[in-house]
C-alpha cells in the first residue's frame, strides 16, 4: 500500500509546449511503426480475404501525416490524436475481424504512454487505466455476442494474431528502450551530481584539499573502525603568511597556498591525510603511527616546505611552516587532542618558528 500512497503523492509539472525528448521520440517511433503496419494490413487483409479494406489505408494516411508534421502539432494534441487513432483501430479491428485477431493488445501501448507521461497527474493515469480496461472488456463482450463482419479462416486468425503481436512487441520494445534509457541517464547524472556535490562539500575550493569537516569525518570513521590502533594528528601553520599577502598581494597568497597544498598532498601519498584547517593552517592525520614515527615524518615535510621554490610574477621567495604533533591517547575526546596539537604549534611559533614540536 505504501507504494500506492507514494504514487498518488507525485506532483505533476504543468504541461508546456514541449514534451520530454525521450517521450516524443517514443511517440514518433511508434507512429512510424504503426504507419508501416497499417500499410501492410491494407494489402495483407486483401490477400487473406479478397476484400479491400479502406480503413487501414486511411489510418496509414492519417498516421503518416502526424509523423511528418509532428513539429507543427501541439504535443498534447499529438498525443491525444495518437490515442484516438489507436482506440479507433482496436474497435474497428475487433468489429471487422473478431477478438482472435489480437488487435485489442494495442491498448497496452496507450497504457505505457499514459504511465510514462510526466505531465499527467496520478489520478489521470488511474482514470485512463480504468477507461482502457473497460473499453477492452466492452470489446470482448461485443465479440462474444456478435459475428465479425469479415470471417477469417483459422490460418488467417493465426496470421493476423502473429502480425499484431510482432508489431505490438516491437513498438513496446522501442518505448521501453527509450523510457528506460532516459531514466537510467537521469539516475546516472543524478548520482554523478550527488557525488560531485558530496566531493565539493568536503573539499576546500582554493586548495583542492579536504576541508575541516571532511577531515573530522575521516578521523571519526577511523576511530570507530580501528578502536585500538594508534594515530597522530598535527597542525601546521605558515610562518608570517600575512607578510606574503601584504608584500605581494592576496593573489600571491592564494598562489602560495595552492603550491604548498600540492606539495603537502604529493608527499603525503600513503603516509598521511591533509586538509586545509582554516586560513593558512593545515591539519595532518597519520593513521597507525605513534609520535616516534610521526615526528620524523613531519620534520621531513618541514624541510621540504623550506626548500620549496616559489615564483610569482618574477618574484622568487620561500616560506616555512611550524607544526605541532599530538598522539591519540585512547581516552581523550578528539577536540582535546586537537587542542594539544594546537598548543604545541603555538609553542613552536613562540620559540623560533620553522620547527616541529612533538
Amino acid at each position: 500500500m505504501h507504494f500506492l500512497l507514494e504514487f498518488f503523492r507525485q506532483p505533476a509539472p504543468k504541461a508546456g509546449t514541449e514534451m520530454p525528448g525521450y517521450y516524443r521520440r517514443a511517440l514518433i517511433s511508434c507512429e512510424r511503426i504503426l504507419t508501416v503496419y497499417f500499410l501492410l494490413t491494407f494489402f495483407l487483409a486483401y490477400w487473406q480475404t479478397g476484400v479491400w479494406q479502406w480503413v487501414p489505408a486511411a489510418m496509414f494516411a492519417v498516421m503518416g501525416v502526424c509523423t511528418l508534421r509532428e513539429k507543427k502539432i501541439h504535443p498534447i494534441t499529438h498525443l491525444v490524436l495518437f490515442a484516438v487513432l489507436v482506440l479507433f483501430w482496436c474497435g474497428w479491428y475487433i468489429v471487422t475481424y473478431g477478438w482472435g485477431a489480437g488487435a485489442q493488445h494495442f491498448l497496452i501501448l496507450l497504457l505505457a504512454f499514459s504511465f510514462f507521461n510526466i505531465f499527467e497527474p496520478p489520478w489521470m493515469k488511474i482514470a485512463i487505466f480504468f477507461v482502457l480496461m473497460i473499453f477492452r472488456l466492452a470489446l470482448y463482450a461485443w465479440s462474444l455476442n456478435n459475428v465479425p463482419l469479415s470471417l477469417l479462416s483459422e490460418e488467417g486468425l493465426i496470421f493476423f494474431q502473429t502480425l499484431n503481436s510482432i508489431i505490438l512487441f516491437l513498438a513496446l520494445a522501442v518505448c521501453f528502450i527509450l523510457f528506460s534509457s532516459s531514466l537510467q541517464k537521469t539516475e546516472r547524472e543524478l548520482r554523478l551530481n550527488n557525488q560531485e556535490l558530496h566531493k565539493e562539500a568536503g573539499t576546500d575550493a582554493l586548495t583542492g584539499l579536504m576541508n575541516r569537516r571532511a577531515m573530522l569525518t575521516l578521523i571519526d570513521e577511523y576511530r570507530r573502525s580501528h578502536p585500538e590502533s594508534p594515530f597522530c594528528v598535527a597542525i601546521g601553520d605558515i610562518n608570517f603568511f600575512k607578510r606574503v599577502n601584504d608584500t605581494y598581494g592576496h593573489l600571491c597568497g592564494d598562489y602560495t597556498l595552492q603550491t604548498l597544498s600540492a606539495l603537502l598532498k604529493e608527499r603525503g601519498e600513503g603516509l598521511y591525510e591533509v586538509c586545509r584547517w582554516g586560513g593558512e593552517e593545515f591539519c595532518f592525520f597519520m593513521p597507525d603511527k605513534n609520535l616516534d614515527e610521526a615526528g620524523p615524518l613531519m620534520w621531513d615535510l618541514n624541510d621540504a616546505v623550506r626548500r620549496m621554490p616559489l615564483h610569482y610574477e618574477g618574484i622568487d621567495f620561500s616560506i616555512t611552516i611550524t607544526i605541532g604533533v599530538e598522539e591519540n591517547d585512547f581516552r581523550s575526546p578528539m577536540q582535546d587532542i586537537f587542542d594539544k596539537a594546537d598548543k604545541k604549534l603555538y609553542m613552536g611559533k613562540a620559540t623560533g618558528r620553522n620547527q616541529v614540536v612533538i
